[in-house]
């Protein structure tokens, strides 16, 4: 049975923004749409390149697992972003895992119905290369964080970000909305498990957020932006 969605989330996308509609139904002839249950691989790392995705709906993590066997959370992909498109254009292996975090819709393509997309359309390809660029600006700047700032700055900057990315308006606050757990969190921030979950308590105690199991509520924004800037909230 076809997956319904909504077309305006590609309209609206890194890769197909301000597309014509007839290039736009072309876009999605040529792909496949399906279902993702919460807990599915999309793809593995060190699996070839061979599609590429944008996500319609839910959320999708990007899990890179290192050579010492540890793991790191390079980000949470939402509706409208792409995701394992650029390394497969290159021919180059998944560098990373992508699962899918709660039940999500996704769009994929081979990248031979990529490539002839791009070479139809070739503003497609302009705004991957552009989408891409961003991703590589916001890693080095990640980078930068993790030599030059204490963790309690890492770990408000993370959810900042996450708050910016998936906030949702609540009588409680922002909320990020959906599961993230503290291992996550420490990930994504380079941190520890243990520190993250000290520094979460610090910050509920003081009523900077709310945190609960795989749930976290921004309480105080202004707050969580003095200490991402100055390391005091």
């Amino acid at each position: 049975m076809p997956v319904a969605f909504d077309i305006e989330i590609l309209r609206r996308s890194e890769m197909f923004s301000g597309l014509a509609p007839e290039a736009l139904e072309a876009v999605v002839a040529a792909g496949l749409v399906r279902r993702l249950s919460a807990g599915t691989r999309v793809f593995a790392q060190g699996d070839p390149g061979v599609s590429g995705h944008s996500l319609l709906e839910g959320r999708v993590k990007i899990v890179q697992t290192r050579a010492d066997g540890g793991q790191s959370v390079l980000r949470f992909i939402g509706p409208g972003e792409m995701y394992g498109t650029v390394a497969a254009l290159m021919n180059q292996a998944f560098p990373a895992d992508a699962v899918a975090v709660i039940d999500s819709v996704e769009i994929w393509w081979t990248i031979p119905a990529l490539r002839q997309l791009i070479r139809q359309h070739p503003e497609i390809g302009l705004r991957s290369t552009a989408a891409a660029g961003a991703r590589l600006m916001d890693l080095q700047s990640r980078m930068g964080e993790l030599t030059g700032e204490r963790v309690e700055q890492r770990i408000a900057r993370t959810l900042l970000r996450l708050m910016e990315k998936a906030g949702r308006p609540t009588s409680a606050g922002i909320e990020i909305d959906f599961p993230i757990t503290r291992q996550d969190l420490a990930e994504m921030a380079g941190s520890t498990l243990h520190t993250v979950s000290r520094t979460l308590a610090a910050l509920d105690q003081r009523g900077v957020t709310g945190s609960a199991r795989r749930r976290i509520v921004v309480r105080d924004p202004r707050a969580l932006t003095q200490l991402a800037e100055n390391g005091v909230g």
